[in-house]
């Protein structure tokens, strides 16, 4: 008996310390941005995005997917999860939203997009390795392609197809995947120098996260809390629901669940401040939000691993 306790014990030593091992890097490095802002130190929020989306990131994601030998299956059904996913979810924050009585411009697109790049691309790459942070970059893409479509046409009032098709993580994705399906191997040369560039993408990521985080404020305290807790929950019910319709197992289903419960994300922001739609009231939804799944991390990590 006290073998199998020991045994037990051991089990979730270890299984502890796996998690510890996913969250850490990301905590501490969005708190390293978080702490920087806050002490007042110069930190170029604008350079740093846009060198990470345009370049790091771009970077990344070819030098991801032209390495690994992947089943081009598990990127289609990467591919159709994530359309299931974004289109689920839409109808059933829509509804809630209607039910309520809240504004669909304003709060639609902070409960359907969540933080699928900044957050969750790290924990899919540190959680499922180089496969998980490969098919983590199909789901990203597919909600970055819907963000950038319905998420901009729900803000704005309008949509506009030149904006994606000038996305350098778009093309980046279509390359990749390009690549991947071709056998398609870059030269060493290339291969090592977007290899290189692209190692800065994550790190940039989540220090701009923390950067981000330390300047926004929270409008309405009561409201954040009740839609940032419905974002998660919406999120983790359809990416259950869809992983078991479409039969996803292994690193597939987890990666599927992640994605699916990131907080909101900070381009919600973005978009709702440029299109004057409360901006004040999606920072509290990005705030309040991450600060949650930060505590909800490890039970989600405990459900997929």
């Amino acid at each position: 008996m006290f073998e199998n306790l020991f045994a037990n014990i051991g089990d979730l030593s270890t299984l502890a310390s796996d998690m510890f091992a996913i969250i850490a890097p990301v905590f501490i490095c969005a708190a390293i941005g978080y702490g920087w802002a806050r002490r007042g130190m110069p930190f170029d929020n604008e350079f740093t995005t846009r060198l990470s989306s345009n370049i790091a990131m771009p970077c990344l994601i070819v030098a991801t997917l032209a390495r690994l030998e992947i089943a081009p299956e598990a990127f289609s059904q990467m591919a159709i999860a994530g359309m299931v996913t974004v289109v689920a979810t839409i109808a059933i924050a829509a509804s809630v939203l209607k039910l309520v009585g809240y504004s669909q411009p304003v709060y639609l697109p902070s409960l359907v997009f969540g933080n699928t790049g900044n957050i969750g691309l790290p924990l899919c790459m540190f959680a499922f390795g180089d496969e998980g942070l490969a098919l983590g970059i199909v789901f990203f893409t597919v909600f970055l392609v819907f963000q950038f479509t319905f998420g901009i046409w729900v803000s704005a009032g309008h949509g506009s197809i030149r904006i994606l098709l000038r996305t350098p993580l778009v093309w980046a994705a279509l390359i990749g995947i390009s690549l991947q399906m071709r056998d398609i191997h870059l030269p060493v040369w290339i291969d090592n120098t977007m290899g290189m560039i692209g190692d800065m993408a994550i790190p940039l990521m989540l220090l701009t996260l923390g950067v981000s985080l330390a300047k926004l404020k929270v409008a309405s305290l009561g409201r954040s809390v009740a839609l940032s807790a419905g974002r998660l929950i919406i999120g983790l019910a359809v990416g259950l629901a869809v992983a078991e319709l479409l039969g996803m197992e292994g690193a597939a289903r987890g990666i599927l669940i992640l994605e699916s419960t990131m907080p909101v994300a900070v381009l919600n922001y973005l978009f709702a401040a440029r299109h004057n739609r409360s901006p004040e009231e999606v920072a509290g939804l990005v705030l309040v939000s991450t600060t949650i799944s930060f505590v909800t991390l490890p039970a989600l990590l405990l459900l997929v691993l």
